[in-house]
């Protein structure tokens, strides 16, 4: 018995929007994951570079960083208690300069952190202009 006498079957058809919209959220998943794997591969060195070696300037304040995270300005040995101690000792440097730059020689080996405190007491001290020095590479 054949009760569809009357009616004309349905074409198939494959709808594609739904698998082109899964395939673009993969996508932008797979891409969004990928991008910070890069970031655990960096191998870095630090300070070397190869530039001009600069004249040294009158106004300069010089700071060392060793890798024990010391510190020494303008050849005089700083212990570090704070910033607002440290941001006196870069403002006592700098008294009579006219726009003094901070010159940062750290360490390869110091800390990230004993760096950031002396750019921290330079902004502390009123010192906006900031440069660090490296070795040139071999």
């Amino acid at each position: 018995m054949n009760f569809q006498r009357g009616r004309e079957r349905e074409h198939l058809e494959i709808n594609l929007v739904p698998m082109i919209d899964v395939m673009l959220v993969i996508l932008i998943f797979l891409m969004i994951s990928t991008t910070y794997s890069k970031y655990t591969e960096l191998q870095i060195n630090l300070p070397s570079a190869d530039a001009e070696r600069q004249l040294e300037r009158a106004n300069e304040i010089s700071i060392l960083v060793d890798a024990q995270g010391q510190y020494v300005v303008d050849r005089r040995p700083v212990a570090y208690v704070s910033v607002e101690q440290l941001a006196s000792e870069l403002k006592r440097a700098g008294g009579a300069l006219k726009e003094p730059v901070v010159v940062i020689s750290a360490d390869a080996k110091a800390t990230h952190q004993s760096v950031v405190r002396v750019m921290e007491a330079a902004r502390a001290a009123g010192l906006e202009r900031i440069t660090f020095t490296t070795q040139a590479s071999r």
